[in-house]
């Protein structure tokens, strides 16, 4: 068995794993965009290794994240129906992926009907987050839509609340759809209220923020 077979083999996700195995594999370096929002949407990406973050733009190159997504996710499902890509995806380190083109997905999805319901699964999954993401950008002030990230990624580790990707300021208010200044003027407060701590681009949550500020 080849290192990409063994890649492939080692994903633990059953849809995953059986759409990589049709796909042809890509490598791209790190910061290269290989989704571009607008363009016509003929393949789905399966991660193998590495991770890639899912964004939108204007044309004044303002972003905002929407996903990050690592080995055994995918991005581009949305090729089934032909349209153009609603997001773009970059790489945020060296990833390969497993290009499944749209007719290979469908000749896929007609062969296993359990393999289509477990995809139809994940798209209206995907669509309730799409839903909260609008959700909370349009009722929930800039540090509520913080606090919620943040509780949202926290994994616990030794008795705490640890976010476990290392994040900067500038990467918080990509994902909340803010100013840099206005980030770090909330951190300022949830620190000094005991709230949050940070060690080298590590967050950790001592208790739990409060709903509003």
């Amino acid at each position: 068995m080849s290192t990409s077979e063994q890649a492939i083999a080692a994903i633990e996700d059953p849809v995953s794993r059986h759409l990589a195995a049709r796909g042809q594999l890509r490598s791209f370096a790190k910061n290269t965009v290989f989704i571009n929002e607008g363009d016509r949407a003929d393949s789905l990406f399966v991660i193998i290794s590495g991770r890639v973050k899912v964004f939108v733009s204007d044309a004044q190159g303002r972003e905002m994240i929407l996903d990050i997504q690592g080995p055994g996710q995918y991005v581009g499902e949305m090729a089934l129906d032909g349209g153009p890509r609603s997001a773009s995806v970059q790489t945020l380190e060296a990833t390969t992926c497993a290009l499944v083109g749209r007719e290979a997905l469908r000749a896929a999805l007609a062969e296993d009907p359990d393999l289509a319901m477990t995809l139809i699964e994940k798209l209206i999954a995907r669509a309730r987050i799409a839903t909260d993401i609008v959700k909370s950008l349009a009722l929930t002030d800039v540090y509520g839509r913080v606090a919620r990230l943040l509780l949202s990624l926290a994994r616990e580790r030794d008795g705490k609340l640890v976010v476990p990707e290392r994040m900067t300021q500038q990467d918080i208010a990509d994902r909340v759809g803010a100013s840099r200044d206005m980030i770090s003027r909330i951190f300022k407060d949830l620190t000094a209220g005991g709230y949050v701590s940070v060690v080298d681009r590590q967050i950790t949550l001592h208790r739990r923020p409060p709903a509003r500020w």
